[in-house]
């Protein structure tokens, strides 16, 4: 099941992003756990960091000058952050590119990791390593929407609350693309849901 699923990430084509290539640039890995039911790995960023404290995150970061490529970043940065090593990780393939409210173009890249991986993570960076089932965004349980506007257009992006956790923003849209891709879920950013209430 899982392999079929990820055939659909391997054969997928990400939106292509126009930009001016001065925007400094991020990559995120966005680990699947190999398992009958696979879940998302993710972190909830440490509330002292300069950005995006205390928000739930991929791991990943900024691309340094000596990385040969956005891979390299999301790998090295998962295994600084939560202590995943490379190895374990298989690449399957990026998601569409993304610019941050902070200005860095963010390459999201699916990886299969395996469902035994001890986190150690780092204590400066993040707050807690979990993990939630993909079944439970198959559903689009949103708790609430956030209208974005963004490129002169309107996103309407879904926030999602799991076990206490609040997953919503950049993170929230890189799952909605992979719930759509991995099972037609036909979750719509651009189209405001029926609850939503525009305030």
């Amino acid at each position: 099941m899982l392999d079929e699923l990820l055939h659909r990430v391997s054969n997928h084509t990400p939106r292509d992003l126009e930009t001016d290539r001065r925007f400094p640039e991020a990559a995120v890995l966005v680990p699947i756990t190999r398992s009958d039911e696979p879940e998302l790995v993710l972190t909830l960023r440490a509330s002292g960091l300069s950005t995006h404290g205390g928000e739930v995150a991929f791991p990943g970061g900024r691309r340094d000058p000596e990385d040969p490529d956005l891979i390299f970043t999301a790998l090295r940065e998962a295994e600084e952050e939560i202590g995943l090593p490379p190895g374990l990780v298989e690449v399957i393939g990026p998601l569409s590119p993304l610019i941050s409210l902070h200005g860095i173009k963010v390459t999201p890249y699916v990886g299969v990791i395996p469902d035994y991986v001890e986190y150690q993570a780092n204590d400066a960076e993040i707050a807690a390593v979990f993990s939630v089932p993909l079944e439970f965004f198959r559903k689009d349980p949103r708790e609430h929407t956030h209208r974005i506007d963004y490129q002169g257009h309107s996103w309407y992006v879904p926030s999602y609350r799991f076990e206490g956790y609040k997953i919503w923003g950049l993170t929230a849209i890189m799952i909605v693309e992979l719930v759509n891709l991995l099972y037609d879920a036909g979750i719509d950013l651009h189209t405001p849901p029926k609850t939503f209430i525009n305030t």
